[in-house]
Order: C-alpha cells, then structure tokens, then sequence
C-alpha cells in the first residue's frame, strides 16, 4: 500500500514538472512582460491561437499550486506526519533547516544565471517558516491555516484595488508595455551573454520583490499538504474517494469556467494589448483563486484515478517526478541554450506552435532519460546532492 500511494504522488509530481515546463518557455523567449505570451498579432495562425488560449486556461497558475501543495506534503512525510519528542523533533529540525538552505542557494543561482522566474527561492523562504511547524498538533496547524486564509484575503483585497488602477491605465503605458515586450524578446532571443546576463538578473530581482504577495499563497499551500497527510486526504486517497469527488465538483464548477474565460482573455492580450482593458484586468485577478482551484482539480483527478490508470502513467511520469528538481534545472539550461541568443536562438524563429513542439519534445527526452536513471540510481543527481548537504556529508 506505501508503494502504491508513493507512486500516485510521485506520478503527480511528474505531471506537475512538465505542466511547469509549459508555463515557463514564453519567459525563455519573451521576457518578463505584463504579457506572458508576447504578442502574436490580428493575423496570427489558428494553431498559435489555440497554443495560447489551451496553456492559459488549462496550464498557467495550474501548476506551481500541485508542485507547493506536494512541498508541504513532502516536508510532513519527512517529519514523519505527528507529534516527536523534544531531542527527536530538534534533529528533524536541524536536517531540514540544513534542505531548506540548501535549496535556497541553489534557486538564488537558478535565478541568477538560468532563469529569472525561479520558484526554489521562495520555496525556501517559505520553507523557513514551513519549519516552525514541525511537531505541532493538528489542531494548532488547522488554527496556522486559518490565519494564512485570512492573510490572503487581505493580500486579495490589495490586488483588487491594483486591479481597479489597471482597469484605468491609459492607452500610453500599454503602448510602452509593448515596445517593452518586443525589447526584451529582441535580449533574449538574439542578445549577446552579457545583455541576457543583465536582463535576467534585474527580471530575477524584480520577481523577488514580487514574491512578496506571493508568499503567502505558498504558504497556505504548503500548509494544505501537511494537512492533507495528517488526515490521510494524499496518503490514504481510497478513504477518501468522497472528499475528492467535492473537490473536484469545485473545480469543474467554478474553476473551469472561470479558467476557459482566461484563456479567453490571455488570447485576446496576446492578439491586441490594447484591447484587454478592464475586463483582461479583472479576470486575472480572478484566476488568482480559480487557477489553484482548478490545480486542487487536478490533484483530485489523480487521488481518485483508478490504479490501472495510474500504473500506466507512472510507468513514464513516476521517474520524472522522484527527480523533479533534478529535471526542473534540467529544463532551465535546455530551454535556455535551445531557445536564447547565448545558445541556438530558436526564440526568435520558433512560432508558439513551434515552441509548444519543442516542451513536448523534451518532455519525451527527460521521461526516457528519467527512467533509465531511476533503473540504476537510488535518486535524481541533484536530490542526491542535496540529500547529502542536508546528510552534513
């Protein structure tokens, strides 16, 4: 029975390091915009239409959610799932402080030298706090819980006043948004070392100032996978057929719509900037709770999958997912010497169709590549480094 849970949550992970694999590639490409996805024009081909609208609606804000929410999940595993005693808890404590620096030095020089919209850092940052509770009662956690829903409406009600201030941005700055987009995808996609160098670390700061209204939704889902274990939703997924079902009426409700209404939005940005307007501006606020919903959809999917399904998905996904920060460095150099000016510059040949082929065909690569690894070795190379930094080895 471990095995088999081990393995759903692995295949899960798996899915998750590629649907992030999806999401990234524009930044690759295009920079660190108002516009994920450039701008692809009136007379843009069908098939980029549909690239655009498809990995909006059903990829972005999608799957950062899976991967956090199987972070916390990991963190109560390791710290076995309940209450430890005092000398016990400490040495728990002290190796997962020693993970949690590790991993943030390693997404500091992600960011810095490979790509801007790392997610480690502020897994980490998040992660130091994740740490004080270790050991705590499921009822203190539940409590922790209520105040991070509560920070996060509060962090919600900012980003609806930014929200109203965008509705009203005059036709100049988005004019200056798009000469901004085609500048930055000019750097990344045929820039020298040195311009993508400077470009990538201003975005990769930018991006940590951001985070701070970001953290506190890692938070929270963090804390929804420890959760999850000490009550069995992730662990025992059979028990609790019914919880996911709920979830994942929630998510087909009200995610989905409101998901297929930004990728809506997404297209008609990509296709006209100036267009967008009020209505872009308020559906990505919206889908800043739609598109975790329609994760935890996801993840519902996968609890309530039967096993044959979910043998037949692991038999590829399972690898990629026990080496999952092994293979999502692994992506940030193959995108960035195949699609930048440092490497082949496929960025600025490469249509969104083009660029959607091309995650396809690494996700192939890193599945093949996965599986022999895991046949042979006990972990991920960059797991195994990690492990041993946390070992004190």
């Amino acid at each position: 029975m471990k095995a088999a849970r081990s393995v759903r949550i692995d295949t899960l992970r798996g899915i998750a390091v590629f649907g992030i694999m999806l999401v990234n590639v524009w930044g690759f490409a295009i920079g660190n915009n108002f516009s994920r996805y450039g701008i692809i024009g009136e007379h843009a081909p069908l098939l980029d239409q549909v690239v655009v609208f498809v990995v909006a609606a059903f990829a972005e804000q999608k799957f950062y959610p899976v991967f956090a929410f199987l972070f916390g999940a990991g963190f109560a595993l390791q710290t076995g799932g309940r209450h430890f005693p005092g000398p016990q808890l400490e040495r728990i404590k002290t190796t997962y402080r020693r993970r949690i620096a590790w991993l943030l030095g390693c997404g500091v020089l992600h960011g810095s030298l490979l790509w801007f919209g790392d997610i480690l850092t502020v897994y980490a940052m998040c992660g130091f706090w994740l740490m004080t509770q270790a050991g705590r009662r499921l009822a203190d956690i539940v409590a922790s819980l209520g105040r991070l829903v509560a920070l996060n409406i509060a962090v919600l009600c900012f980003m609806a006043y930014l929200t109203q201030q965008l509705m009203t941005m005059p036709p100049a700055a988005v004019s200056w948004g798009v000469d901004e987009i085609a500048r930055t995808q000019a750097v990344y996609s045929q820039g020298t070392l040195a311009e993508i160098a400077r470009e990538r670390l201003d975005d990769f700061w930018g991006n940590l100032l951001n985070s701070l209204f970001f953290l506190p939704k890692v938070a929270l889902l963090f804390l929804l996978g420890v959760v999850s274990v000490r009550l069995g939703w992730l662990t025992r997924p059979g028990r609790h057929r019914a919880f996911w079902g709920r979830v994942l009426l929630a998510a087909l409700w009200v995610g989905v719509p409101v998901n297929l209404w930004w990728g809506w939005a997404a297209l008609r940005d990509a296709v006209d900037p100036h267009a967008g307007g009020a209505l872009a501006a308020f559906v990505s606020f919206l889908v800043e709770v739609a598109g975790p919903l329609m994760a935890a959809g996801y993840v519902a999917l996968a609890m309530r999958a039967p096993e044959r399904a979910v043998a037949s998905l692991a038999h590829w996904l399972a690898p990629v997912g026990r080496m999952a920060l092994t293979n999502y460095l692994a992506q940030s150099v193959l995108l960035g010497f195949l699609i930048q000016g440092t490497g082949l510059g496929l960025g600025a040949r490469l249509s969104h169709a083009g660029l959607l082929c091309l995650c396809v065909l690494l996700m192939a690569a890193q599945a093949l590549w996965s599986r022999w690894w895991m046949q042979r070795h006990a972990q991920g190379p960059m797991e195994a480094l990690w492990r041993r930094f946390a070992a004190g080895a």
